[in-house]
């Protein structure tokens, strides 16, 4: 009795095997050309910032913003005491002046022989370093105003008024009225975008509006693998509530000229000693399936992308329960 049970076990594994076996899907994949799409978050941000300061030390005697405060094109912004520099100005005329008159002198001295011309050169050399001068004095006292170089807002203001300002030293910094979104992304990524390329840009207080790649870098960001490219929005308006640091999510399509087979990422079987990837494919029409090699080109969460050319056929694959296939495709 116990050796007819064990037959009979024995037969019905027999005959399950070959339905187990032929537990798995199937899929026909034609070559089509690359495509995909990188979706990353990134952050609001200023696409350029600017510190003002004076060319020459003085006291501060105008500040006419504050932090936050936005500005327009041409205002006045700070100004020192340009007291002591009108007067290095006047004191630099009259020098001019005296040194003209002087080669005027010089002029009729020669016509009457009681000159000779190297007291012509000097007097003339004169005139020279005195309209130098001058000039210097004349811009020393407009570079003691600060006017908006563009329409824009005040991110940091560093003195107050009366302080003595030393040259070059940061009175305000301030920030164009010109937005964009800097995305960190890998190599592999930033080597499908390419400058001008139109992107989607989804903003919480606004929606979502069209970006353009205004900026790839030709090194990674320090300390890291990513490289920080830069998204302009050229739709934003002036008036809109905009606050650098706030979130934003940008969406690039990416395509290509090169042909892949695209597999879900359940079809692949392994990979091999040189990094190929390793599918169950049919090796002909009718025939049985077989462990195929292919060069894999991208691969991402949900496909894998494998290389292959234009005039490759489509590939009858195993995509899903290749592990209930055996390797001769019995």
């Amino acid at each position: 009795m116990k050796l007819f049970s064990l037959v009979f076990t024995l037969l019905l594994i027999l005959l399950a095997k070959p339905l187990f076996a032929q537990n798995y899907d199937t899929a026909k994949i034609s070559a089509e050309h690359y495509s995909d799409t990188i979706k990353r978050t990134g952050k609001l941000d200023f696409k350029r910032t600017l510190s003002l300061s004076f060319k020459s030390g003085g006291y501060l005697s105008l500040l006419d913003v504050d932090e936050g405060e936005r500005f327009h094109k041409g205002q006045l912004l700070a100004s020192l005491d340009i007291t002591e520099l009108k007067e290095e100005k006047k004191s630099r005329y009259a020098q001019l002046t005296q040194a003209k008159r002087e080669v005027e002198r010089t002029s009729r001295l020669m016509g009457k022989k009681m000159a000779s011309e190297r007291d012509m050169d000097v007097a003339t050399a004169q005139v020279k370093t005195m309209q130098s001068a001058y000039q210097v004095s004349e811009y020393n006292l407009e570079k003691a105003q600060i006017y908006a170089p563009f329409p824009g807002v005040v991110l940091a203001r560093n003195t107050e008024l009366g302080e003595f300002q030393s040259p070059g030293s940061e009175v305000i910094k301030v920030a164009k009225l010109e937005w964009v979104v800097k995305v960190a992304l890998t190599g592999q990524e930033v080597s499908q975008v390419r400058l001008q390329q139109k992107v989607s840009v989804t903003l919480s207080h606004i929606g979502t509006v069209d970006g353009i790649v205004s900026k790839i870098p030709a090194i990674a960001t320090n300390g890291s693998s990513l490289f920080t490219i830069e998204v302009s929005l050229p739709e934003i308006q002036q008036n809109f509530a905009m606050v650098a640091g706030q979130l934003a999510t940008i969406v690039i399509a990416i395509e290509s000229d090169k042909f892949v087979y695209r597999m879900p990422i359940a079809a692949l079987v392994s990979v091999d000693e040189q990094g190929k990837a390793v599918v169950v494919v049919q090796s002909g029409k009718n025939s049985a399936f077989e462990q195929r090699s292919f060069e894999v080109f991208q691969l991402d969460n949900d496909y894998i992308y494998l290389k292959s050319s234009r005039d490759d056929q489509a590939l009858n694959i195993v995509t899903q329960g290749w592990q209930n296939y055996s390797d001769n495709g019995q």
